[in-house]
């Protein structure tokens, strides 16, 4: 690779960077991002950057805020440093479920972290399965959003799956269920649901053919996961056999790992935008990574080539 191109890494996902810049053949950049003794931030640059194609791999998941904010100062400090451009990188975009005014007197937060980003010095954005795709329209910069369906799609192909239903755990993602099915010549399928609240979802209707099928319920993040596990039994219930779920990022937060156990699901893959801690390895989790899809798109930047192509 060219030597002006530069990659760096906070905190929340250094092994995901590690494999991108081995795909890109060039070593990690080297930064000091760690805390002063009071909990403040600490970020230092050791690598001369001036001029430089600068990268940030970042997500912001848990913990949101602290990754936020190394985010935003490696920004700012790396802008400092007279770099040429500097790519944000946020595999997992934090806070993108606050995407809109769904409640009286509520914030549009995924709209304030993009002015952050934005601010705080970032020349474009490059992300992964957005919660909703308008999210790009919150920044004045560009915005490279990809999606992790290629690598899912590549990982059923191989299984050959026989009688093959792609499933949608709610209506908002039949766009992304639709995606799958047309690249696995499955048919389609749409469990139709009521939140309850933030947390909490009731399963209606199931719209679709799932009776003796195999099923794979697809969605861009699984949090506490409330929605495909009630999907899972509701499609149980209506004679699905085998059920599957395929969710890009992870962020397993309690007391997902306990529903998940308990579910008919016999595997849910997700890819490393998150982390998976230890305590979150489970039997019927599998991780597959973007790391390569990452890397290639880092690289047709750099080189001011078409990413087009990567997008599904």
């Amino acid at each position: 690779m060219n030597g002006q191109l530069v990659v760096f890494s906070g905190n929340s996902n250094p092994a995901l960077a590690k494999a991108i810049c081995k795909y890109l053949k060039i070593p990690l950049g080297d930064a000091i991002v760690s805390k002063f003794s009071e909990g403040e931030v600490r970020v230092k640059i050791n690598q001369d950057v001036r001029g430089r194609d600068v990268f940030i791999i970042q997500s912001t998941c848990p913990p949101v805020n602290d990754n936020l904010v190394e985010l935003l100062i490696m920004i700012d400090a790396l802008k400092r440093a007279s770099v040429k451009r500097l790519t944000a990188v946020l595999p997992f975009y934090g806070y993108a479920r606050q995407d809109r005014k769904d409640q009286p007197r509520v914030p549009i937060t995924a709209k304030l972290v993009a002015d952050l980003i934005t601010v705080s010095g970032a020349h474009r954005l490059l992300t992964i399965d957005l919660h909703a795709g308008q999210i790009q329209g919150f920044f004045n910069i560009p915005v490279d959003h990809l999606f992790a369906a290629p690598v899912m799609v590549e990982y059923y192909q191989k299984m050959k799956i026989r009688d093959l239903v792609v499933a949608s755990p709610d209506v908002g993602g039949i766009k992304m269920a639709r995606a799958f099915s047309k690249r696995l010549n499955a048919d389609l399928a749409v469990v139709d649901k009521r939140r309850l609240d933030h947390q909490n979802s009731e399963v209606m209707n199931i719209l679709g053919d799932v009776k003796g099928k195999n099923i794979i319920i697809v969605d861009d993040q699984v949090a506490t996961a409330g929605s495909i596990t009630e999907a899972a039994y509701a499609l149980k219930d209506a004679g699905a056999k085998a059920i599957y779920a395929s969710i890009t990022h992870g962020v397993l937060s309690e007391p997902a790992i306990e529903r998940i156990e308990k579910s008919p699901l016999k595997e849910l893959v997700i890819t490393d935008t998150i982390p998976l801690s230890r305590e979150k390895h489970n039997k019927k989790i599998k991780v597959l990574s973007i790391s390569n899809l990452l890397g290639e798109a880092i690289k047709r930047i750099h080189n001011e080539e078409s990413v087009s192509s990567l997008f599904m």
